[in-house]
């Protein structure tokens, strides 16, 4: 087992290092080239959301897995957190992407959170028994409150509080989930006083049908993540969060006991390669031109230097 929860196992987890090390000083210049995996070794069930840019991530930890000699099996567009997030309890799915703050949020609701190694170390405190999480990507995709710059400007919002300044009904809009959440529109009046008209559910997931929700003023307020290349392209802004009431989201892999050693090092090897500017770049890929989620991984392991 290859985890990064302190503490636990300690005597196993030493045996699981010097398995690396010995591993690392036979492999080539490839970080990621240790060899084939032993015949009859266990299939590993890859995840994702139904989510353009996190199907993307599972896509690069299952490319990069098979690389390097294991069987996977994917299993992606699962869903939104509330969905997946049993089967991966039940043992149903061996490696998801996942997000640091949010995943923290959805355990424990009431997780203090601050900077980004303090709310992934409260994530680890969290983790149901045999789940863990492996190393975070510099990459993020943050949850944020989106306005259009037209509504931006109209009323001077600068950040989630000043929707105060909002003279007109707020309709919030986004998968039906959003209205529940630690985050969601109820927090927004009974933290920041803000009325809201409405809630309209959209499910997919922050993308086109949501954008064009809001840039059509369907919607007036929506749940976007930082790294969706519409914030740029649609004229968006995300609104500031001095409060931090979004905890850090930075990428990370979350796994069942079933990763071994091995395959720990080579899903280390793809979070300590990931960027924030990556992250961008892969979802505007998706988007824009409009790439499947395999060419986009293929291509961005091959430009890693981990193929």
């Amino acid at each position: 087992m290859f985890t990064a929860n302190k503490g636990r196992l300690a005597a196993v987890a030493a045996v699981a290092v010097g398995a690396v090390v010995a591993l690392a000083g036979c492999a080539s210049g490839d970080p990621l080239d240790s060899g084939n995996t032993d015949e009859g070794s266990a299939t590993l069930v890859i995840g994702s959301q139904d989510y353009y840019s996190n199907e993307i991530i599972a896509e690069i930890y299952a490319q990069a897995l098979e690389e390097n000699g294991f069987t996977v099996e994917r299993d992606f567009k699962i869903g939104q957190r509330e969905v997946y997030l049993p089967e991966i309890e039940s043992g149903a799915i061996d490696v998801f992407p996942e997000y640091t703050g949010s995943l923290l949020q959805a355990l424990n609701a009431d997780a203090a959170g601050g900077t980004a190694d303090e709310t992934f170390e409260q994530l680890k405190d969290q983790l149901p028994d045999g789940l863990n999480v492996l190393d975070m990507a510099e990459a993020t995709d943050q949850n944020s409150w989106t306005v259009t710059q037209a509504f931006a400007d109209k009323y001077s919002l600068t950040d989630i509080a000043s929707l105060t300044n909002v003279t007109e009904p707020i309709t919030v809009g986004g998968p039906s989930e959003l209205e529940t959440r630690p985050y969601g529109p109820t927090t927004l009046t009974e933290k920041y006083g803000i009325p809201i008209a409405g809630f309209t559910p959209i499910e997919d997931g922050g993308g086109p049908l949501t954008i064009k929700a809001l840039v059509d003023n369907a919607i007036q307020i929506t749940n976007v993540y930082t790294a969706s290349p519409n914030i740029k392209s649609d004229n968006l802004v995300a609104l500031d969060d001095p409060d931090g009431l979004f905890f850090a989201d930075n990428v990370v892999p979350l796994v069942s006991d079933k990763v071994d050693a091995k395959a720990g090092e080579v899903l280390n090897a793809v979070s300590a390669a990931l960027t924030a500017e990556d992250l961008v770049s892969l979802n505007s890929e998706s988007v824009n031109d409009e790439l499947s989620a395999e060419k986009i991984a293929t291509a961005w392991l091959e430009q890693a230097k981990l193929f």
